[in-house]
């Protein structure tokens, strides 16, 4: 694609983080979402500002039929720090014929637009579009007013932003523009809302089937009581976002985006059940709702329909169950407080919130029904300090659990000894499952993010310093682990493990303290052992890659970096070019070898000298540590060390966790492969039983493949109806071969194979239209013979065929103006197309453009042909409409 200089696009976008974050917002209003469709035009070094305007308004009020009266523009009006107003945006909005008081200028917030702090950024100029009409409705633009919206977001790219904030203009200036499908939805049907639209209006019913309440009825503010409507809005924005999110394969879980999907999931859950009254499960069961309304465009919704309901369902039973947890903690903060405390402590609301996932707006219920309330200046307060705190830990690269250096001194001066952590390495396998053992430990040091404290209160974060641990610490590539503390005498108030992180020797525990914690407490480790084993799974897989990757494609091999989590596994390696799929194959056939074989997986600390002497062994450019753990597949150490060995094995130093068989992994497929740089190419994998499903998908979706492919050979389609109908399947079986996770060699494969049948279904396609438009033409001529003014009704539900025999009408009489309409029976419309001579007194697009407005809807095109669409009860007298109009043009 790098080849492209004109994208037009349409993509899945959620706007729930960082710095566009419309999750607050959601509910609240009747236009905004955190999941929304993004259409999308694209100029690379192609066309730029005069270009992307014209279109823009064309599309809007031409082919969409838009009452322009209805749009206003803004545009860049320059800053004090010395960017200049783009005046060159506003002389080709007048241009274009917008007036003088529907273009208003705005500043850096609203017209100038950068997504981070640094790279590509520039002007846009923004229409928007007035829900009310007939009258002046400047003064509301960028007004937060419900009834004018912004529909259409124009980015010019000409600068790059720089580290120190000034300001590169970009050798090729570049067009990134983006419009919200369910707004302009909303304007083409008609409504304020965009909730009022078939894109939500089955979503709202299934909701109302569920909830013990009365019906959306659309209201805001105060006038929805109970907020009832707002809730409906919540949910059936919320599950569009988790249905979308989980099918591609973002879970709720405590970081980046899947603890976003997290609260998102748990805002959800609270209005279903606190506000709509809805039983326990209903917000898994708008699923296939969700499907119904976007799985033609979106097939991987339908493929993973059940898996995002039991995820939907895991995680609402873990959020209701957490309600008594936190009701627990609420009521013993409020039975602490004294009577000249007025405000509920907000450290304590704060960590309900991030820590247990509680959304604030529950916190607040909460409280308020006990009659109390939170400090909204230090909730804020406190929220803003975690944002820096987050931001800064981003921008340096460090975990989020760090201890300082005049803390590591304190450490050392007080003579707390390095963290015990041969805890994570002594487990064991027995009867095909982990048997991992049970650890009790003192907490030694509680840092609170600035310094050491002997003592942390309830919900306070902090990093807490064991005397030893059972939990790996993130490092090696290998993600941290999860679980949870307990503390002696309040065993039902767990303390999640939020992050794992080492520094110097002491494995730092970041926890939230929701019961207090000081020095010298006794707790029990709890490991969440099924992530655990998940993360042991794909780390011995990815020495097995790494293996496998050098026996297929030779010592040209070399890690470049590698990331291992419970999910999945990430390996990056130096390769010449793009792995074929035969070479693919071949990886995957050398570690299922390996697999199957159920070799077992070495473990040993060895002097790091002796270690590097030897045979075969893979390292990355690091500096390893003396001792260093050595991780040997199906060779023991000391036949290495001695060099007895009839082959190569996989060898490599590694801090991480393994398996103790290699038959554990069950199954390894490569989902994804790409060149990330030149020669540096990334494999995703996957194991276990989502390697099982992988290959399952990859199988059925071959199966779908060869059935297309059977019902092609030997004939065409015996009409356009059927032809049509195959196309779309091929489109609809493509986007699941490209978005499914299967094993990528037979993704390339099935790709392939679909490119194929799509370029012979779309030559039977022009076939069969060209033979339709044929036939159409001739009908037409026998009616009306060769006029000057041509219009008729022409039975076709295709524009294309419409388009077609308009084009044959006029090679057959080149002096005739052609206009032919059409019923489309699936939309309802009415279809328009003409053409006109080319020595015409009047242009084909006013043609179209009359008559398209005269039927309430719009149409666009050149001097000699367009088309358009339009609704009509009576299409006669559309018709003799249509007719009358060229008459008079033509003098007639």
């Amino acid at each position: 694609m790098t080849s492209y200089t004109r994208v037009a696009n349409s993509q899945k976008c959620i706007r729930a983080g960082g710095k566009h974050n419309d999750l607050d917002d959601v509910g609240w209003d009747l236009n905004h979402h955190t999941f929304f469709e993004m259409l999308g035009s694209w100029s690379f070094g192609d066309y730029f500002k005069e270009d992307t305007c014209s279109m823009a308004w064309s599309l809007l009020t031409e082919h969409y039929g838009i009452p322009a009266d209805r749009l206003y523009v803004s545009y860049f009006a320059g800053d004090t720090s010395g960017l200049p107003p783009d005046e060159e945006t506003r002389q080709i909005w007048l241009d274009l014929g917008v007036p003088a008081g529907r273009i208003l200028p705005f500043g850096l917030k609203e017209n100038f637009w950068e997504m981070g702090d640094s790279g590509p950024c520039g002007p846009c100029t923004e229409i928007h579009y007035d829900h009310v009409g007939g009258r002046d409705a400047a003064a509301l633009v960028n007004g937060d007013s419900p009834d004018l919206v912004e529909i259409w977001n124009l980015v010019f790219m000409q600068y790059h932003r720089e580290l120190d904030q000034s300001l590169r203009p970009l050798s090729r200036f570049s067009v990134d523009t983006g419009m919200g499908l369910e707004r302009l939805v909303s304007i083409l049907q008609g409504t304020r809302s965009n909730y009022d639209t078939d894109l939500f209006r089955p979503l709202l019913d299934a909701i109302h089937q569920k909830s013990e309440v009365r019906g959306y009825q659309g209201r805001v503010g105060a006038a929805d009581e109970g907020r009832v409507d707002m809730a409906y809005r919540v949910v059936a924005d919320h599950i569009r976002t988790l249905a979308v999110s989980i099918a591609d394969g973002i879970h709720p879980g405590m970081s980046g985006a899947e603890l976003v999907l997290r609260r998102i999931l748990r805002r959800a859950v609270r209005f279903c059940v606190e506000v709509l009254k809805a039983p326990r499960g209903s917000l898994a069961s708008l699923v296939p709702t969700v499907v119904q309304t976007l799985g033609d465009v979106y097939p991987e919704l339908a493929t993973h329909a059940e898996r995002i309901r039991d995820i939907i369902n895991e995680n609402e039973d873990h959020f209701l169950s957490s309600l008594d947890r936190g009701t627990r903690l609420i009521m013993r903060t409020l039975s602490k407080m004294d009577s000249t405390q007025t405000h509920f402590p907000a450290e304590v609301v704060w960590s309900l919130h991030r820590d247990l996932g509680f959304p604030l707006d529950l916190v607040d219920l909460m409280l308020k029904e006990k009659g109390h309330q939170v400090d909204p200046q230090e909730l804020d307060r406190l929220i803003a300090e975690n944002q820096k705190v987050t931001s800064d830990l981003r921008e340096s690269g460090r975990s989020h659990v760090t201890l300082d250096v005049v803390s590591l001194e304190e450490l050392r001066h007080l003579k707390v000894p390095p963290t015990d952590e041969s805890l994570k390495y002594e487990y064991r396998r027995e009867q095909d499952t982990y048997v991992f053992p049970e650890c009790r430990a003192t907490v030694l040091a509680l840092y609170d993010g600035d310094k050491l404290v002997p003592e942390v209160t309830e919900g306070q974060r902090c990093g807490v310093i064991f005397d030893r641990t059972c939990f790996y610490a993130e490092q090696g590539g290998q993600s941290h682990d999860r679980g949870f503390l307990t503390r002696d005498g309040l065993q039902d108030v767990p303390l999640p493990v939020e992050d794992v992180g080492v520094a110097a020797g002491y494995v730092v525990h970041q926890v939230t303290a929701a019961c207090g914690l000081k020095t010298g407490n006794q707790v029990d480790m709890h490991l969440d052992q099924v992530h655990r084993r998940s993360c042991m799974r794909n780390h011995t897989a990815t020495h097995l890659l790494n293996f496998a990757l050098r026996s297929v494609l030779g010592p040209v091999v070399q890690q470049r970096g590698s990331h291992v989590s419970a999910e999945r596994l990430r390996f990056d390696f130096s390769v010449k070019g793009s792995l074929s799929e035969h070479q693919l194959q071949q990886v995957e056939s050398r570690l299922s070898d390996i697999i199957a074989a159920d070799q077992t997986v070495y473990c040993q600390e060895l002097p790091l000298q002796a270690a590097m002497s030897i045979t075969g062994l893979r390292t990355v450019d690091e500096v390893y540590p003396d001792p260093v753990r050595v991780v040997s597949v199906a060779v023991p150490l000391p036949d290495l060390l001695a060099d007895q060995r009839e082959e190569e094995t996989s060898v490599e130093l590694c801090c991480g966790t393994h398996l103790v068989q290699t038959g554990d992994i069950q199954d390894l497929v490569i989902v994804s492969e790409q060149q990330m740089v030149k020669g540096v190419s990334r494999v995703v994998a996957v194991t276990g039983r989502d390697a099982t499903q992988a290959r399952e998908a990859g199988h059925m979706l071959a199966q779908d493949v060869d059935s297309l492919e059977a019902r092609l050979s030997g004939t065409d389609p015996s009409s356009l109806e059927a032809a049509l109908i195959l196309s779309k399947e091929v489109g609809v079986l493509s986007d699941a071969v490209d978005s499914t996770p299967i094993p990528q060699w037979q993704r390339r494969e099935l790709q392939k194979r679909l490119k194929l049948i799509q370029r012979h279904s779309n030559t039977s396609i022009r076939k069969l239209e060209v033979k339709l438009a044929s036939s159409r033409a001739q009908d037409v001529l026998k009616r009306n013979g060769s006029k000057k003014v041509l219009v008729d009704l022409v039975d076709t539900d295709s524009e294309s065929v419409l388009m077609k025999t308009v084009n044959q009408l006029s090679s057959a009489s080149p002096s005739s103006h052609v206009m032919l309409l059409s019923h489309q029976r699936d939309s309802g419309k009415v279809a328009c197309a003409c053409q006109v001579p080319k020595d015409s007194s009047f242009s084909a697009s006013d043609w179209a453009l009359a008559i398209c407005h005269h039927l309430g809807g719009g149409a666009g095109g050149s001097k000699l042909v367009a088309r358009g669409t339009g609704t009509s009860n009576d299409i006669m007298a559309a018709l003799k409409w249509a007719e009358h109009f060229a008459q008079v043009k033509t003098g007639q």
